[in-house]
Parts: structure tokens; C-alpha cells; sequence
């Protein structure tokens, strides 16, 4: 199962859909323009059932195999919305959005589930049902979570789901995988610090936040060296600082911290959270001043069911001839993981070449690993759910 010749065919149209829609990116569930081009695409395809708005604006295709002695029911996702960020690329089919555009490849992903979804509509050689799933709000909105509240996997039977992400660095076309953890819970959490605010002249009177922030930043970098075992993972990071006073002779009555947490296992996760409450409140009346710690648990860690990977890294194999299967988990966060968590499956990685990487202003998917993505999402249905001799 090398790269399937219907896809090279195919790539003019494939690409043409995801320059479309790199062109019109839009943000969270606001993806109505695409969620509208693709269900018209389903439609144009004859997938046999397509529905609109699950999960608010997702968009899901049934596509029924030749025969369905199997009964098995097989999910393949991609997700479809932007980044808010300003375009540096110079495409010719950069964003007509200003400050957004698809930084993050998920033009991509939509257009190569299209291309599956097509061919597989053409096919049919494979026994089952196939859904394909389009799906808003990756970026922090929890999309993937709508759809499995909207009743994503009861309605159609689904009981494995398998997703796919592009990875700058990696040749276009290959493909890594991992069992286990395979990305990270993303966690955040504010820190409000308040003591006594007043004039610079006259520090004694006052109970210095700055000091007392800084005291916690530095602080908090104990939480994983200190806490969490050291052969395993989990990151602290203060990425803001904001004060309620702009002026050069004022201390401040308050002030916030905002930042994130991650981790690979559901202990840590949950000795990050205690650890950073623990160090923000203690050291801050150790100082005089008070803390009030929020945290908020954002997506779960993405977790590959081993035997699925299996089955992903075979059809992997399959198209690129080989797939690493030694990459290390990635920190950064992946709402595919709420599907995960409701029924068994694997989350690949297809490169993408030598380009900037996802998030960056200067980032575009590679038209080039289209046939390779596409061949896998096919392939994946094939493979699952073969048709007897």
C-alpha cells in the first residue's frame, strides 16, 4: 500500500482546496465558511450521510463500505480552524483575514481528510462504515470535546478514532508515532498577589507585590525539579506579568501571574496543580501579602492505545516504505485527545519538511505530503476494516 496513484491524480484538486482555505481562515467555532465548503464537498462526494453543526460548527461524513459484514465503525479526524496571528509567508494565497491565517496546518489536514473522504467515496473497498470527522476550536476552544458532549461517538457507533498533524523538521511525506503519551496535558493557571500598594519613596509602608511575584517566580521553578520524579515530565511556566499600576514611583497593590502547566501522566498533572498552589500561597505569606491561585485543566494528555498504534505505524510503513517509531512526546496540547479518551485509537505525525515551524507567521503546509497524508487516512480504513475474499 505505497502512496496510492489517486492521489497524484488527485493533488491539483486536493491542493487547490487547501489553498481555499488557507486564503479564508477562520478562528474557534467561527468556521462557517469552511465547515460550509466542506460539507458541500461531502455532498459533491456521495458520502452517504453528512451533518452540519455537531459540536456547534463541526461537520461529519458517513461513508458506507461495500459490504458491512464487519460492523466496524472507524473515525478519522482532521480540524479546521486558525491561528490568530498576521501572515509573513508572501504567499500568492496568503490569508485575506488580517491577523489570522492557518499556522498551523489545519488546511492541511482538512483538505487531505477531503481527499480521503473522496476517494473513499469512489472505492468503497473496505467493510464498514467510515466517519469522517471536521472539527472547529483545536486552538484552545475544546472543539473536539463539543463534539463528543454533541454525541459524536453514540450517534454514529464509532469505536476507534485515528488523527493526523503535520511536523516541520520531519521529510515530507514520513511519518513518527509513539505508543502512550504521545502529547501533553495543557493546564493554566492565574496568580493574584495582593499586599499593600503605595509610594516607591516609602517601601517600608507598603507590602511589595513586584517583590513578592518575583519571590514566586522564581519559586515555582521548584515545582517540577522538586516535585515530580525525575524521570518524568512536566513543565512550569510564568509567561505573564501584570501590575494595576503603570506608573515608575508606584508600588503596586496588585499583581497577576498568568502561565501554563504541563504533563505527561495524570499524577503529575495532578502534583503540579497542588505544588503550584502550595508555593504561590506560602510564599506569599511568608512575604506579608496574600495569593489566590486559579487553575484551570485545559486537554487531557493524548494518549495512543498500543494496539492501535500498531495499526497506525503499519499502514505508515505502508506508504512511506517506513516510520519512526522512537520520537519523544511532544509538550504542547492536542484536543484529539478528548475522542481518545471515549474509545481506542492512535494520533500520527506526517512530515512536513523544512519550513517554519506550526505557530510561526512565516509557516505553510507542504502541498507535497498531501498524497502521503491522504493515502494514511484512506488507508487506515482499508487496512481496519478489510473486505473478505
Amino acid at each position: 500500500m505505497p502512496v496510492k496513484n489517486r492521489f497524484a491524480e488527485l493533488l491539483p484538486e486536493i491542493a487547490a482546496w487547501r489553498r481555499d482555505f488557507h486564503e479564508n481562515p477562520e478562528l474557534l467555532y467561527e468556521v462557517h465558511r469552511t465547515a460550509a465548503r466542506v460539507a458541500a464537498l461531502l455532498r459533491d462526494f456521495g458520502c452517504d450521510e453528512v451533518v452540519e453543526g455537531i459540536g456547534r460548527t463541526g461537520v461529519v461524513g458517513v461513508i458506507r463500505g461495500r459490504t458491512d459484514r464487519s460492523g466496524r465503525v472507524v473515525g478519522l479526524r482532521a480540524d479546521m480552524d486558525a491561528l490568530p496571528i498576521r501572515e509573513r509567508t508572501g504567499r500568492a494565497y496568503a490569508s485575506k483575514n488580517p491577523g489570522i491565517m492557518h499556522a498551523c496546518g489545519h488546511d492541511g489536514h482538512t483538505a487531505m481528510l477531503l481527499g480521503a473522504a473522496k476517494y473513499l467515496s469512489e472505492t468503497r473497498n473496505f467493510d464498514g462504515t467510515a466517519v469522517v470527522i471536521f472539527q472547529p476550536a483545536e486552538e484552545g476552544g475544546g472543539g473536539g470535546l463539543a463534539m463528543v458532549q454533541d454525541g459524536l461517538v453514540e450517534r454514529w457507533g464509532i469505536q476507534e478514532f485515528y488523527g493526523m498533524h503535520n511536523m516541520p523538521g520531519y521529510p515530507v511525506g514520513t511519518f513518527a508515532i509513539r505508543e502512550g503519551a504521545m502529547m501533553a496535558a495543557a493546564d493554566q493557571f492565574d496568580i493574584v498577589v495582593t499586599g499593600k500598594g503605595g509610594h516607591a519613596a516609602k517601601p517600608h509602608e507598603c507590602i511589595d507585590t513586584t517583590l513578592v511575584a518575583a519571590q514566586i517566580i522564581v519559586a515555582l521553578q521548584s515545582v517540577v525539579s522538586r516535585n515530580v520524579d525525575p524521570l518524568k515530565s512536566g513543565v512550569v511556566s510564568v509567561c505573564v506579568v501584570e501590575t494595576d499600576s503603570t506608573a515608575h514611583n508606584v508600588i503596586p497593590q496588585a499583581v497577576t501571574l498568568r502561565g501554563t502547566a504541563r504533563s505527561l501522566d495524570p499524577e503529575v498533572r495532578d502534583q503540579i496543580e497542588a505544588a503550584i498552589a502550595r508555593v504561590a500561597e506560602n510564599t506569599a505569606a511568608a512575604l506579608g501579602a496574600r495569593a489566590e491561585v486559579h487553575y484551570e485543566r485545559g486537554y487531557p494528555v493524548t494518549m495512543n492505545d498500543p494496539q492501535a498504534t500498531g495499526f497506525a505505524a503499519e499502514v505508515a510503513r505502508q506508504v512511506a516504505g517506513s516510520v519512526n517509531m522512537d520520537m519523544l512526546p511532544l509538550m504542547a496540547g492536542e484536543d484529539f485527545s478528548y475522542m481518545l479518551n471515549e474509545r481506542p485509537g492512535a494520533y500520527i505525525f506526517v512530515g512536513n519538511g523544512d519550513t517554519a515551524m506550526v505557530h510561526s507567521p512565516e509557516y505553510d503546509f507542504d502541498d507535497n505530503a498531501i498524497p502521503a497524508g491522504a493515502s494514511w487516512y484512506a488507508g487506515m480504513v482499508e487496512a481496519r476494516m478489510p473486505v473478505s475474499a
